[in-house]
């Protein structure tokens, strides 16, 4: 499985998007609840619940949120 080419598993992912997400809806949600079975970390955006879904790899999103916590990455 590839960042991009995700294939949603039988079990249903449990969408939630951050408490620090308060910029009016333009957010992230991620479903957390598959990482133990499948590895991957689901991602779609907020506005589009029916859209497409990133499964990301659990340690490339770990790095990320580590990289967000750290201040790595510069705010827009």
């Amino acid at each position: 499985m590839t960042e991009g080419h995700f294939v949603m598993p039988e079990q249903r992912p449990q969408w939630f998007t951050s408490s620090y997400s308060s910029n009016g809806g333009n957010c992230v949600e991620v479903a957390v609840n598959l990482v133990a079975s499948q590895g991957i970390v689901p991602v779609r955006d907020s506005k589009v619940v029916d859209g497409p879904v990133v499964g990301v790899r659990a340690a490339a999103f770990s790095a990320f949120v580590a990289g967000v916590r750290a201040g790595t990455f510069p705010a827009a």
